[in-house]
Parts: C-alpha cells; structure tokens; sequence
C-alpha cells in the first residue's frame, strides 16, 4: 500500500497558501490533516473550504502535537526561520512560500536547520511552475544564447489592496519587521532569484526604493524599488512595483546573452537571434514532476533527491543575499560588496 504523506499547514497569512491547497489537494498519496496559525478567521476557512478540522491556535503547537511528514509553510516572511527550525528537528520537510526570509540571517538558519536535519527545503515560487520560465531557463542555462550579459525582471501590480489581498496579507506585506521590507522584498525578490538562478552571487549589489504611490496603508515601507546586481561579466535587474496600473510593456522577464536574447511575452518565448527574425515559440507544456511545488517536493522525498532549480535551498538564500544587499544599498547610497559582513 502506498505511503499517505501526512501535511500540516504552519501559517496561513501568506495569500498563496489557497491555491497551494488546491495542488496539495490533487495528490493521491497526501492528507492536509491539521493546520495551525493565531488568526481565528483563518482556521474557520480553511475547515469551511478545506474539511481541516485538527485546528490548533498556533503552529508551534502544531508541529509539537502532530505526527507529520511535510509542513507547509505560509506565514510572514519572519515566521518562516521559527517553523522550518521547529519541523526539521522532528524530521518534517518543508515548504515554504516566497521570498525565503524577512533577512539573510534568517535564510542561513532555515538552510543550516534543514541540512542538520537531513529533511528537505522547498522555497515555493509560483513562476518555477510556469512553461515559459521553464523553458528560458533550460534554453538559457544551456547556452542558447551564448554568456549571460544581462538579466531582468519587473515585478509589479497596483498595490496589495488595489488588488484585493487579504487584510492579514497586506499586513505583513506592509510591516518590514515581518516582511524584511516593502515591495523590495516581495517582489524584487523574483529578479533576484532569477540572477541567483542564472548567474549565481554577484560581486556588488547597489538598490534604491521610494514611496511614489497615495495609499497610505503603505506609508510605513516603500512601494517601488530597483536592485542592481553586478557580476564579472553581466548585471542581474529587479525591479518591483505596487503602483503599476497596467500590465507589462514587452518581454518579462529578459535575458541578453553573447548571442542573442530570451524573454517571455503573453506565455510564448521571444528569442532574438544576430542576423535572424524574432521568433516567438510556445513552450514545451509543463510535465510531472514539474507542475507545482507540492508535486515536487513529494517526487523528490520519494526518489531521495535533492531539491534543485529556482526552488533550491542555495538560489534561494543567495537571492536572499542580493534583497538583502539591495536594501542596505538602499538605506546607505552605498553600493554594497558581495559577500556582506554580518
């Protein structure tokens, strides 16, 4: 009979955490059993949409009474260190949502506590599982377009409530104690984990951020921010942005090689060529286990592999070292040497 993976639910702030359900929900060998978080109004949805009924006032007590094979994680950004330290010392793997941390500190502990343990560590981030990503990393990593001279993505949408986030989601979003920042760490962190994917850590990283918007639940962090990161031979872009009321203008994100470009527009793959029309190609369709984080993570415990890609432990934290870079550039108008004191 095959293994039933039990999972538990540690946090539930994070807004992803519903549709990650879904996918958990799609697996045969898997029971989502309990789930654990100090928001009443988030325990009663997860029973009501869900059927979780093992609800518990805290993840901590979660994790401490129930017998589980993998723990997702959805909290803040800040909570993320705490559960995967708790988990991995009772041999529970973990997926977390994304970014990695609030801090690059809190990332090493996260890392440090998964391979003390010998679990696994799966940084969920939703663009890993999109065909087109896909299919600019596999073209990019194997020199399609010749060296790596430039990367970017832009990141962007109105802002959290324009959008129509939850009001326990904009909160931490908005809090830089729990976020780690504003929209710089949510969502320069996708062009930094795209540098971290393709070029590995950068040799300086400079940032700037300002508040350009009118909202004023977003005066205590900034709405827009641009990190810089510099390599041998290549800069790595992110740009982040919750007063963009449009979609984006051309490929995102972008990568300019020795020999030529890979970008992705409306879910094709636009690659440029010297001498050569443009072309625009559909991508090779997503294939298990490739499909969504939890479908990963499970083919990965089950095979006795690492995790590996954008979702990796490593890219994740050394993107977390470009954020976090990024954000003291920003607070000194200092460029920023790699690696950072501590």
């Amino acid at each position: 009979m095959a293994k039933i993976y039990r999972v538990g639910i540690a946090g539930m702030s994070h807004d992803h955490i519903w549709g990650e359900l879904h996918h958990w929900k799609k697996l045969d060998n898997v029971e989502i059993v309990a789930a654990g978080d100090d928001e009443p109004e988030l325990l009663e949805k997860i029973k009501t949409e869900f059927g979780v009924t093992r609800l518990y006032n805290s993840w901590g007590e979660m994790i401490e009474k129930e017998d589980l094979d993998i723990v997702q994680a959805a909290g803040g950004n800040s909570e993320g260190a705490g559960i995967v330290e708790a988990a991995a010392a009772k041999g529970m793997h973990v997926i977390s949502e994304k970014p990695m941390a609030a801090t690059l500190a809190q990332a090493e502990r996260m890392k440090s506590a998964a391979e003390k343990a010998g679990t696994l560590l799966l940084i969920n981030w939703p663009s890993a599982w999109q065909a087109a990503w896909q299919e600019v990393e596999r073209r990019a990593l194997g020199g399609d377009i010749g060296e790596i001279r430039y990367t970017r993505y832009r990141s962007a949408h109105s802002g959290p409530v324009a959008i129509g986030c939850s009001a326990p989601f904009v909160r931490d979003l908005t809090t830089p104690e729990i976020n780690g920042a504003g929209a710089l760490m949510d969502y320069c962190c996708y062009g930094a984990k795209f540098a971290a994917r393709l070029l590995g850590l950068p040799k300086s990283v400079t940032g700037m951020r300002g508040y350009f918007g009118t909202e004023p639940k977003y005066a205590a962090s900034e709405d827009n921010a641009i990190i810089i990161a510099k390599y041998d031979h290549a800069f790595g872009v992110c740009e982040a942005s919750w007063t963009q009321p449009v979609g984006y203008a051309g490929a995102n994100p972008v990568i300019y090689g020795s020999e030529g470009s890979l970008g992705v527009h409306h879910g094709k793959v636009l690659i440029q060529r010297p001498g050569k029309p443009e072309e625009a190609i559909d991508p090779t369709p997503l294939v298990y286990p490739y499909r969504s984080g939890p479908e990963y993570l499970l083919y990965c415990i089950e095979n006795n592999k690492p995790v590996e890609g954008f979702c990796s432990p490593s890219v994740s934290r050394d993107a977390q070292e470009i954020l976090e870079a990024g954000l003291r550039a920003s607070n000194t108008d200092q460029t920023q040497k790699l690696p950072l004191d501590r």
